[in-house]
């Protein structure tokens, strides 16, 4: 098998972007609504009393210290206990646009990629706001991008899976391929379970891929390959879809047991997922013939601290320092398929040429996907 450095480059990195909401909610302004509401709770329901919660709980059970929203006021309130976020008319940019547009507007301003020179727009994330029009082919409006786009779901992996897929586009003929993840994941919390009200924050990323070797471009990473994975599971969920009026199927807002919004089995999600993501990126370092002591950096989905630091003690054979994994959810909390893109985008410009380094999604589905990188 061939070592890295002489293996054929797939594709390039040629740029990165974030968007940040303003908005902050830390720990500690969670939990005050929550324990509002379960005190109201419990007042009208003795008979099925509910458990308050703490900050401390929180970071050590997941890492989380804060998270960044599109509202604060909605969520914090308990008597609402969810994100205010306006309806906006058909002919305004929708709020998942809007996120992708600027997210991809850094990555092109960082790189000076101009939108003429690319082909070719992917929407990948966890939730779409709307099932059509794709919310892909609003951002490729926006842009001023000709060509085409779609949208893709695969949970928080989609944006490993939106990588492969970019790649796979250039193959056919596309210059350059924009791929975009606006999460807005606050939108599908239950905010009254005490185990699942902190995991989530919103954010936007945006990563450009290009084609192989190109004297004219400054890319950021070669991709030497990439590696997919699914294995179906119920114990990451999120039962809303376009059947629910047909269903008569409704959220009550009061229920903390509604099932329509984001749920999960915790301890099987770990017990499961671990070792699943880590003898998949193993693997795929093996077969293409790199050493885990060649590994410079693992950017892993930002779920759970634990998760992600046995994950990478798993792959690198030790215990992973901060530069060698590096969190970003203490900040940003889970922000699905764009924290891996997150951590990336922050925490890459120190590596040398040469370099080698794992991006990594993983989760509903499950789905995971890795894609090795090496710095220019």
């Amino acid at each position: 098998m061939s070592a890295p450095s002489s293996r054929r480059t797939l594709a390039r990195i040629l740029a990165t972007g974030l968007h940040t909401p303003e908005a902050r909610v830390t720990n500690e302004e969670l939990v005050g609504a929550y324990n509002a509401w379960v005190q109201r709770w419990n007042a009208a329901h003795p008979d099925d009393p509910r458990e308050e919660s703490s900050a401390a709980f929180i970071e050590k059970a997941s890492g989380i210290k804060a998270r960044h929203v599109l509202d604060r006021q909605g969520m914090l309130d308990p008597e609402r206990m969810r994100p205010v976020l306006p309806v906006r008319r058909d002919d305004e940019l929708s709020i998942m646009a809007e996120l992708g547009v600027l997210a991809a507007k850094d990555a092109m301003a960082r790189s000076g990629i101009e939108p003429s020179s690319i082909d070719a727009v992917i929407c990948a994330a966890s939730n779409m706001q709307r099932p059509y029009p794709a919310l892909a082919v609003e951002i490729q409006d926006a842009l001023g991008i000709e060509g085409f786009a779609f949208d893709m779901n695969v949970a928080c992996a989609s944006a490993a899976f939106g990588i492969q897929t970019a790649i796979g586009l250039l193959s056919t003929g596309a210059r350059r391929v924009l791929m975009v993840n606006p999460e807005i994941c606050t939108a599908h919390i239950n905010f009254r379970d005490r185990d699942g009200h902190f995991i989530f924050g919103d954010v936007a990323t945006a990563v450009i891929v290009g084609g192989p070797p190109d004297e004219s471009e400054a890319p950021l990473f070669d991709v030497l390959d990439t590696r997919l994975k699914t294995v179906f599971s119920n114990n990451i969920r999120n039962n809303m879809g376009f059947l629910d009026p047909a269903t008569d199927s409704v959220i009550d807002w009061q229920d903390p047991g509604t099932d329509k919004l984001f749920k999960q089995r915790g301890r099987s999600v770990f017990k499961e997922v671990v070792p699943m993501v880590g003898a998949m990126i193993s693997e795929h370092l093996a077969d293409n013939g790199v050493e885990a002591s060649e590994v410079s950096r693992l950017w892993l989905h930002q779920a759970n601290l634990s998760m992600n630091q046995l994950i990478a003690k798993k792959v690198l054979g030790h215990e992973a320092s901060e530069e060698e994994a590096p969190v970003v959810l203490d900040e940003y909390a889970n922000t699905s398929s764009a924290g891996s893109i997150i951590a990336f985008h922050l925490h890459h410009a120190d590596l040398s040429p040469g370099e080698i380094g794992v991006i990594s999604g993983f989760g509903a589905g499950y789905s995971a996907g890795s894609v090795i990188v090496r710095a220019v």
